[in-house]
């Protein structure tokens, strides 16, 4: 057999079709292959090599984001110490003052410290035996229960839900402190009574809903009791909201969006209106013209479907999507929301809207060959680069010119024909998704990209890294609950230890995250 490489014969430019260049593209792939493994043959390595991409220059600040920021003077250094509380006071006399010394003040020096230390309370509570032969028994101050105090139950919650301290390592630490508590103490501490909390976190979800234009959403893997499982985000500026469930479907979505509000199956005008959009046949919906059912139930709904003879499962779940939009519809979800996200199919609901840095990160991944497909990728992410700063300028001052320019450059962007098949391809399923990419020219007010959510999902994710999965339902709730109340109390300034002590011990002086969602969005 021949070691001489075959020839490969010409192919003229009338006879080449995309599957062709395609091919070719394939071709030239294995041979780049065959050749780089053949280096690592002889040279004797077995290590893979992870391709190495350049950070993505999306968002950049553009010149026009602030023009008069070299004109800007170095702020004054802020005063650290100025408001900081003193909780003792010494003064200290030199060793040695000389004959006809004058005083002149103090020099003012402020040593920060802490103190952790057990600090425990026995309580004499005073019985009395009535005529009757009753007892009447002094009662506890108001928010101690059981036998642990409201500081170290906030701090047990601090250092498990917000410092992702394991439960071993907390343990482990309170005996240190000097602590008398077992592991099954800890662990009631950490997840069981917890109901005012699970109450406000599903409460913020909903005034979040209200209050928003629009919302943002991303979801991450989330193991518990050994099974695969999914946790869903949504928020915005005002709010963050967890939820881990066994699937991230568009209905487990909408059952997430329903969250402290009735689960209804509701035929309404906003039923029929996702279920044409999403092309249910005709002849099916003919069939719910004349409809009458409404119950809180997905099996009924199932049931009552299969005796209308629609047995599909595609044709039922276009319907059980939309009689669930048409309940969220009717508990007063805005009709225009938009919802963000990075072209997940599970969040593709009411007005749908794409990141862009997500869009330029599928161009950003792409393998050029050699070095034409190398320029073609530039040349397009140069573009998209362009496009997205425009865009940050248009959010600023919309003008109906600057608007037509971006749909101009958008649409010749997206119809380049380059040498690079994979890339062509990928053009053209970027540009079907022109109206979630270009919605912002329609509704100024919604974000480019999808970076709030990344960011708030990320703490979610570093907390699954070191503790694993959940274990018990109670574990998970509790997970969602307070990764909710932490990132909300975040977005609005307010200290997350000072909000669990408030809640602790019952004092209830911070306002509800519900009311301060509301009174943000009030600008109170």
């Amino acid at each position: 057999m021949s070691s001489t490489k075959p020839s490969f014969p010409s192919i003229p430019e009338h006879e080449r079709t995309p599957l062709i260049d395609l091919l070719l593209e394939f071709i030239q792939w294995q041979e780049q292959h065959i050749g780089d493994l053949e280096n690592e043959i002889q040279d004797l390595k077995k290590e893979t090599k992870k391709p190495k991409f350049e950070s993505s220059k999306m968002d950049e600040k553009t010149e026009d984001d602030d023009p008069d920021d070299k004109k800007k003077k170095k702020a004054p250094r802020r005063k650290k110490k100025k408001n900081l509380p003193i909780h003792n006071e010494k003064i200290i006399q030199p060793d040695h003052i000389p004959d006809g010394a004058r005083f002149k003040g103090y020099k003012d020096i402020i040593i920060q410290d802490i103190v952790i230390k057990p600090h425990n309370t026995r309580y004499l509570l005073a019985q009395y035996e009535t005529k009757e032969g009753k007892y009447v028994t002094g009662e506890l101050p108001k928010g101690l229960t059981g036998h642990w105090g409201s500081a170290l139950h906030s701090y047990i919650l601090y250092q498990y839900h917000h410092q992702h301290v394991t439960q071993p390592l907390l343990l482990e630490q309170l005996h240190d402190l000097g602590i008398d508590i077992s592991s099954g103490q800890l662990s009631h501490l950490i997840t069981e009574n917890l109901d005012d909390f699970h109450d406000e976190k599903d409460a913020l979800l909903q005034a979040g809903i209200q209050q928003a234009s629009y919302l943002q959403t991303d979801d991450t893997k989330a193991r518990h009791a050994g099974r695969n499982g999914y946790c869903t985000h949504i928020g915005n500026e005002l709010f963050a909201w967890f939820e881990s469930t066994e699937s991230k479907s568009r209905i487990n979505f909408l059952q997430c969006l329903h969250q402290g509000k009735e689960k209804q199956y509701l035929f309404n005008a906003g039923a029929f209106e996702y279920m044409e959009q999403h092309q249910l046949p005709k002849k099916v919906l003919d069939k719910l013209e004349f409809h009458d059912f409404e119950s809180t139930r997905k099996d009924a709904l199932v049931e009552w479907l299969i005796e209308k003879d629609i047995k599909g499962p595609r044709h039922q779940k276009i319907i059980i999507e939309g009689v669930m939009i048409g309940s969220l519809l009717r508990h007063g979800i805005p009709t225009n929301i938009a919802i963000m996200s990075d072209d997940a199919g599970q969040f593709n609901v009411f007005d749908h809207v794409l990141c862009w840095v997500h869009t330029e990160r599928l161009v950003h991944r792409l393998i050029p060959l050699n070095d034409e497909h190398k320029n073609a990728v530039t040349f397009i992410r140069s573009g998209i680069w362009a496009i997205y700063k425009d865009l940050k300028v248009y959010k600023k001052s919309p003008t109906k010119e600057q608007k037509k320019q971006i749909e101009v450059d958008f649409f010749n962007l997206f119809q380049t024909h380059t040498s690079y098949e994979t890339l062509n391809q990928l053009l053209k399923r970027i540009a079907k998704n022109k109206h979630e990419l270009l919605r912002v020219l329609d509704r100024p007010e919604l974000p480019l990209h999808n970076n709030l959510s990344e960011g708030d999902i990320r703490d979610y994710v570093k907390k699954r890294k070191i503790s694993g999965s959940t274990r018990s339902e109670n574990g998970r709730r509790c997970r969602d609950t307070f990764a909710s109340l932490k990132k909300t109390c975040r977005k609005h300034g307010i200290s997350f230890w000072k909000y669990l002590n408030d809640r602790t011990s019952k004092t209830n002086q911070i306002p509800s995250m519900a009311d301060v969602i509301q009174n943000a969005a009030c600008g109170l």
